[in-house]
């Protein structure tokens, strides 16, 4: 079993930043992708961000250049970069886990909210 543990979120205003992390129970080494969803009220939950353990990245049209997915493997930690924030960009985000087992796991979700 393993543990994400998401933090970072908040309030923040539009055009803003803030940056998430994702800290893992155990190492992210042998993790197949990592990745960040979102869900907004009454929306489903959507892709945001993926990095696969070869260092490609995908990105939705939404925030292709505003966010930033990396990973620090010694601290076992993915972070999401997000800048010029928008309203839109409101949401819980979640942090995701695929291991080369096939095993998949959530984080509870960290609250952002962009707003004046």
């Amino acid at each position: 079993q393993v543990q994400l543990v998401e933090s970072g979120g908040g309030l923040v205003q539009p055009g803003g930043s803030l940056r998430l992390s994702c800290a893992a129970s155990r190492s992210i080494f042998s993790v197949k992708a990592m990745g960040w969803y979102r869900q907004a009220p009454g929306k489903e939950r959507e892709l945001v961000a993926t990095l696969t353990s070869g260092g490609s990245t995908d990105y939705s049209d939404s925030v292709k250049d505003r966010f930033t997915i990396s990973r620090d493997n010694a601290k076992n930690t993915v972070y999401l970069q997000m800048s010029s924030l928008r309203p839109e960009d409101t949401a819980v985000y979640y942090c995701k886990a695929q291991y080369l087992t096939g095993a998949i796991y959530w984080g509870q979700g960290t609250q952002v909210t962009v707003s004046s």
